[in-house]
């Protein structure tokens, strides 16, 4: 797509000029320390920024440099990063941390070649860091960014296919302010997030309005386009909460996949047909070894997950007398007090009933 040279100046101009005048006060916006920002990203990646500010915080605590995030336990990071969620996030940083401390002296690297094949890091995380911390011109192309750019140039295209990023990506390289890439990022992102919204866009109140071609054609509805996407399976759970002469088990899952390394009441997944108490008492047999009696049912919650959901039943167990620990599936598990489950990083859906357990 071609774009006359004045079109873009004025909205380069435009948009950096709201954009200092009516940016949000967020903390990573206050700092050029790549460790800092990198963070954000990191954290901000399909989570909100009011649910991100208390966690940052939080943990530049805890972790003040990336030298102090390298040395960490993964666990002790994990447990900072509880509730978060995709804690993928949290593991790659770590990794990629001690790399950085280790092979770069604890410097981020300022060159996009080296950085971007640090763990966790993709495109959007480089051009954001990079822009943000260094000042180097990289566009950033995030659902905001796609959004904006689809309803000012009215995209057909639709913003949900993998094939059509480097038609986003070609337009944002083409708009970015070289002078200014990290404020020209920002700008054009709290755009889609302030007044571009998904549904009911504040087009009044858009500073490239009279740029934006939907808007002059009375078609921004129509945009960005999307293609249905097949509807998110959900999956029927099971936990057992398992007393054992006042103590109760948790097993911790392996290291990689999701929610990988975290710490979580035993279970599994019902099979066709099986009742949840059944299922219960099955899959903790399968994973943990031991054989259980269900005392009551404990609650049932709901859960939401990139690409699926689940419905957990939650069960109170006894552990049978003379049945012993043998791991299935867990790397690791423990018999704690009910007190002590705050030393633990558990998932966000043992976390919804964890209150319930006395």
């Amino acid at each position: 797509m071609k774009i006359n040279n004045a079109k873009t100046q004025r909205i380069r101009k435009a948009l950096i000029r709201w954009y200092l005048e009516h940016k949000r006060d967020m903390p990573w916006r206050e700092t050029r320390d790549p460790y800092r920002i990198w963070l954000s990203e990191v954290m901000l990646q399909q989570t909100q920024v009011k649910t991100v500010i208390p966690y940052y915080h939080r943990f530049l605590e805890r972790f003040p440099t990336i030298e102090d995030l390298a040395r960490a336990d993964l666990q002790d990071i994990l447990k900072m990063w509880e509730g978060l969620g995709y804690y993928a996030r949290a593991r790659n940083f770590h990794r990629a941390a001690g790399i950085v401390t280790n092979d770069y002296s604890g410097s981020v690297p300022q060159d996009w070649e080296t950085f971007i094949q640090l763990p966790g890091v993709g495109e959007y995380t480089a051009a954001a860091v990079q822009s943000l911390a260094f000042g180097h011109p990289y566009a950033v192309v995030d659902g905001n960014v796609k959004r904006v750019l689809a309803r000012l140039f009215a995209v057909a295209d639709p913003v949900n296919q993998p094939k059509t990023y480097k038609q986003f990506k070609g337009i944002a390289g083409t708009l970015l302010d070289r002078k200014q890439p990290g404020n020209f990022n920002q700008a054009i992102m709290e755009l889609g997030a302030l007044i571009c919204k998904p549904a009911k866009p504040l087009c009044d109140q858009c500073p490239v309005q009279k740029e934006c071609i939907s808007f002059l054609r009375d078609r921004v509805d129509e945009f960005p386009k999307k293609e249905k996407r097949k509807p998110v399976p959900t999956l029927h759970m099971v936990a057992g909460v398992i007393r054992k002469k006042g103590l109760l088990l948790i097993t911790r899952r392996k290291p990689e996949g999701l929610l990988g390394g975290l710490w979580e009441f035993p279970g599994g997944e019902l099979v066709a047909g099986e009742t949840a108490a059944a299922g219960c008492i099955r899959t903790i047999r399968e994973t943990t070894g031991l054989k259980v009696k269900i005392d009551r049912r404990l609650t049932r919650v709901n859960h939401a997950y990139t690409h699926f959901k689940i419905t957990l039943e939650a069960f109170v167990c006894q552990a049978q007398p003379g049945s012993r620990v043998r791991l299935n599936g867990p790397v690791d598990f423990d018999w704690i007090r009910p007190a002590q489950v705050d030393d633990y990083a558990f998932p966000k859906a043992n976390l919804k009933f964890m209150h319930l357990i006395e």
